[in-house]
C-alpha cells in the first residue's frame, strides 16, 4: 500500500489486497496472446474452475501483415486444450463496429484524436465478458492486463493500482471501468513482470509464445489510420492551413487525416519546423505553429469516471497522463459541473489533444480519468 494513498484517506492499513472470492468459477478472456494465456494458467494453478472465452471483433479483411481472427481463435483454443479448460468463441463484430469503429471515425471527423482501446475495454471487452459470465452463472471474470485491483471496505469502493511492472502497466487504458466491473475482476498478472510472464508461458506450448508484441491499435496493426479511414469510406474536404494570425500558408487534405502535434506530412515550407496546433472543423481549417506554441497550461476533462472517489468534491493534487505513453506530470484537478473537471498542469504540456484520455494518479493508485474536451493556452508560457 502506497504511503501517499494511505495519507489521502483513500485506504487504511489492512484493507489492501485482493477482495474475497466467494466462488472458484472464473471466466477468462483468451485473446490468443501470451498475457491472457498465462493469466488463465495461473488461475488454473491456484485451483480456480476456469472457462475461456474468445471474442471475434473484426468486421473487414485484415490489413496485410495482421494476424487473421481465425489465427487468434486457434491460438486461444490450443491454450485452452493445454490447460484442459472449456473454450467458447463469441462473435462481437457487429457490436465492435458500432461501439468502436464508428466512434473512431466520428472522432477524427470532429477534429479530435480518439483512443479506441479505452472505449473497447469498457463497452466491449469487460462489458461483454461480464454479460457472458452472468449468462453462464460465473461470478468472476479475468483478463491478462497488468494492473492490480483492491477493495477498500471503509470507502466501500474497488480500487485500481498500476501493475508492478511499470513498463507494462495498463491502468491508463482501464480508467473507464465501473465499480460493478472492478468488483468482479481478477488480474493475475498485476504482480508479475513481463519477463516472468514469458517464463511461465514457456510451458504452454508455441500457441502462447510464438508471437510478437505490438503497441498498435488492434484493427490498425501498422498504425496507418488514414488508409483505414479511407477504406471505410470516410469523406473529407480539403481546406486551408493557417498560422495563428489567420494567414493562409497551405492546404490540407482533410481534417480527419491530421492530429495535434503532427509535424510530418504538412507539405509546408518554413524557416522553422511547423506543427499542428489546432484542428477547426467549424471552418475546416488547421492551425500550425512552432513547437513552442504547442504547449498548453490546462485542459477541460469531460465524461469523468472516478474510481477512488464517488465524485470530485474539491481540488485535488494529482499526477496526470495525457497520452498512454506520456510521462506523468504534477497537476491540480478542480471540479466542474456535469462530470467535468479542469486539469491545470504545474508545467505546460505539449500537444494536449482533445479526444485523448487524461488519467489521474496518486502514487500507484489510479484515481480516475476522462476525455480531454478543450485545452487552454497562456501567453506567459510563450517566448
Amino acid at each position: 500500500m502506497g504511503a501517499a494513498a494511505e495519507a489521502s484517506g483513500l485506504l487504511r492499513p489492512g484493507c489492501g489486497g485482493c477482495f474475497p472470492i466467494n466462488s472458484t468459477k472464473v471466466l477468462v478472456a483468451l485473446s490468443g496472446g501470451v498475457d491472457s494465456a498465462v493469466a488463465a494458467a495461473i488461475l488454473v494453478e491456484k485451483g480456480y474452475e476456469v472457462a475461456g472465452l474468445t471474442f471475434q471483433l473484426f468486421t473487414e479483411e485484415e490489413p496485410p501483415g495482421a494476424p487473421a481472427p481465425s489465427e487468434a481463435v486457434a491460438r486461444a483454443a490450443a491454450v485452452a486444450e493445454t490447460l484442459a479448460i472449456s473454450h467458447e468463441v463469441v462473435d462481437l463484430r457487429e457490436r465492435f463496429e458500432h461501439c468502436v469503429i464508428d466512434y473512431f471515425a466520428a472522432e477524427y471527423s470532429r477534429g479530435r484524436t480518439p483512443n479506441p482501446c479505452v472505449i473497447c475495454n469498457r463497452e466491449i471487452k469487460f462489458a461483454a465478458l461480464l454479460e457472458a459470465a452472468q449468462e453462464r452463472s460465473i461470478p468472476r471474470i479475468a483478463t491478462g492486463h497488468y494492473v492490480r485491483v483492491e477493495h477498500c471496505p471503509r470507502k466501500k469502493r474497488h480500487l485500481l493500482r498500476k501493475g508492478l511492472d511499470r513498463d507494462k502497466d495498463q491502468s491508463y487504458m482501464l480508467y473507464n471501468l465501473t465499480q460493478e466491473q472492478l468488483a468482479r475482476c481478477l488480474f493475475p498478472l498485476g504482480s508479475l513482470t513481463k519477463k516472468e510472464v514469458y517464463a511461465r508461458a514457456a510451458g504452454l506450448g508455441p500457441a502462447a509464445t510464438d508471437q510478437k508484441e505490438s503497441q498498435e491499435i488492434c484493427f490498425i496493426p501498422r498504425g496507418d489510420y488514414r488508409s483505414f479511414l479511407k477504406r471505410r469510406g470516410l469523406r473529407a474536404e480539403p481546406g486551408p492551413i493557417v498560422d495563428r494570425s489567420g494567414t493562409v500558408i497551405g492546404r490540407h487534405e482533410g481534417i480527419p487525416f491530421y492530429t495535434v502535434g503532427q509535424r510530418r506530412g504538412l507539405a509546408l515550407s518554413a524557416a522553422q519546423p511547423l506543427y499542428v496546433l489546432e484542428l477547426r472543423p467549424a471552418d475546416n481549417s488547421i492551425v500550425v505553429g512552432e513547437r513552442k506554441e504547442l504547449y498548453r497550461c490546462a485542459a477541460e476533462v469531460a465524461r469523468l469516471n472516478l474510481i477512488a472517489w464517488p465524485s470530485l468534491e474539491q481540488e485535488e493534487r494529482v499526477t496526470a497522463k495525457i497520452r498512454y505513453l506520456a510521462p506523468e506530470t504534477p497537476a491540480r484537478l478542480l471540479p466542474l459541473p456535469e462530470r467535468r473537471a479542469r486539469l491545470e498542469f504545474d508545467t505546460p504540456q505539449a500537444a494536449v489533444a482533445p479526444g485523448q484520455a487524461a488519467v489521474f494518479y496518486r502514487g500507484d493508485l489510479l484515481l480516475g480519468g476522462g476525455l480531454i474536451a478543450a485545452v487552454y493556452d497562456s501567453d506567459r508560457f510563450r517566448e
